[in-house]
């Protein structure tokens, strides 16, 4: 027994000390030759330059130097690939760089979904989930918060598919080698094609220059994770059935060196996992430019950074679901798409401001939600984030509205009353729910009657939408304007 409880404790504590030491320890990564450099003449005895190969350098860095190296160089992420050993830091140097092949012909032609979806993109949504991590005080990756995150995060998104009734999703946790943290995947399987993946992505760790047992990060990367969580909640409650299977991932420990979607990446590439294009969802609710979106174009397909610029020039040109872009850098190591684009798939990277002007409180116990105090800014990202989903793996039409059923419903606006006309359509209705242009319900209205109105008067003048339920879970909306 003395024994028993001898191994115990020497197990406790050496899990105790590996993680204590992935924190204080020097450690392998590959970095931007040019970055290594700099870095090595401000620091000189903070990080040692192994071999250097074109524009890159294998380096053994101390965790300050990695600090400094987001500081004084980057916009934003850890600037820096973490590695395990020597070896494998000198063969991410000799490792052929693989041009992402397309796979996919992108198109649009889901107007009639993705127009439903967006109205239905909860504000309200976002935010309780960014302030539900938030909560937990550190999400960094070896304390045991972040283990409890993952798990909290896995039951919600599997709580989330059983509201819906979804019986073709399954979430798991991927466990990993470099962290005791695990990622999460929830996977919608694909009706048609389900070989082929389309994948959305964030972090759910944290850190903090300043002690990372106060890293809340709410907009780094809380934010992303309510994004890629409201945006699939959406095309649960519009009914969406994939053709193609999807995949969205938190991921663990990306700021240490992006080390949970680049095993996550490696692996599904060793296994050749068809992946016809994955977005990274990292920071969307600090509005710190002109433009609200902005496309980072190093480390990201050129290709599929364009499908999603067609995206919003088709879907956000104007109205009150306008989405403004632009174009920005991030470098080395920046967040993990660049996971992926190395191991030679298609990604992206939308982020939330251009370079230089994204939120400056990130990796400090000040990210927390107060700096913004509102969610309309991620709310766009999760637009964006539906609208690529519904397009890339598209639909096959098992629950979907078609166009004859929609042009059986009648509604107009007078005097404030909402009135509607439901005879010529032979589905059973259950109730109305109407959403203002940021995709908060403001009104929910059983449906006792096919023909009937339904009172405005608490709203205020504006743009709404007026979502019609089946009781087939399927969903109309309308566009309507309360004067």
């Amino acid at each position: 027994m003395k024994k028993i409880k001898f191994l115990i404790l020497a197990i406790i504590a050496l899990i105790a000390f590996n993680s204590y030491s992935q924190e204080t320890s020097n450690f392998y990564a590959t970095m931007s030759l040019q970055d290594a450099r700099e870095l090595k003449k401000d620091l000189p005895n903070e990080v040692e330059i192994l071999a250097e190969k074109r524009n890159e350098a294998a380096v053994y860095l101390t965790p300050l130097a990695g600090h400094k190296l987001h500081d004084r160089v980057l916009v934003h992420g850890p600037g820096y690939i973490f590695k395990s050993s020597l070896e494998e830091a000198i063969a991410a140097l000799d490792k052929p760089k693989r041009t992402p092949q397309n796979r996919l012909a992108f198109s649009i032609t889901e107007d009639a979904l993705v127009n439903q979806t967006l109205g239905l993109i909860n504000t309200q949504n976002i935010e309780d989930q960014i302030l539900e991590l938030e909560a937990y005080g550190t999400r960094y990756h070896n304390r045991p918060s972040a283990t409890q995150a993952a798990n909290d995060l896995k039951a919600k998104w599997e709580a989330m598919a059983n509201t819906y009734g979804r019986t073709d999703v399954s979430v798991r946790l991927y466990n990993h080698v470099n962290t005791q943290m695990p990622s999460v995947i929830m996977t919608i399987e694909g009706a048609e094609t389900p070989d082929e993946f389309v994948i959305v992505g964030g972090h759910l760790d944290s850190t903090s220059n300043q002690g990372n047992n106060d890293a809340p990060g709410a907009d780094d990367d809380a934010s992303g994770i309510a994004t890629i969580t409201e945006a699939t909640r959406a095309l649960f409650e519009v009914g969406f059935v994939p053709k193609k299977t999807i995949e969205v991932m938190a991921y663990a420990a990306e700021e240490i060196g992006l080390v949970g979607s680049a095993e996550i990446a490696q692996n599904y590439n060793n296994n050749n996992v068809n992946v016809v294009a994955v977005v990274q969802f990292d920071m969307t609710n600090y509005n710190g430019s002109a433009n609200d979106v902005s496309f980072i174009t190093d480390y990201t397909n050129a290709t599929l950074n364009g499908f999603l610029m067609q995206l919003l020039d088709h879907y956000n040109a104007s109205g009150p679901h306008q989405i403004t872009y632009g174009t920005s850098l991030c470098n080395y190591g920046c967040s993990d798409h660049a996971s992926w684009t190395g191991e030679g798939y298609m990604a992206s990277f939308p982020f939330e401001a251009n370079f230089g002007q994204h939120n400056s409180n990130i990796h400090s116990p000040n990210d927390t939600y107060s700096l913004t105090g509102t969610s309309t800014h991620a709310t766009k990202f999760a637009k964006l984030c539906a609208e690529f989903l519904i397009e890339t793996a598209k639909s096959d039409g098992a629950l979907a509205v078609d166009e004859t059923l929609i042009d059986t419903v009648f509604v107009t606006v007078n005097d404030s009353n909402l009135e509607y006309d439901l005879k010529a359509s032979n589905e059973s209705f259950t109730n109305i729910e109407i959403y203002d242009v940021l995709g908060k319900k403001v009104l929910d209205s059983p449906i006792s009657t096919t023909k009937g109105s339904l009172s405005l008067h608490s709203l205020k003048s504006g743009v709404y939408v007026a979502t019609f339920v089946t009781e087939a879970k399927s969903v109309i909306s309308k566009k309507i304007l309360l004067k």
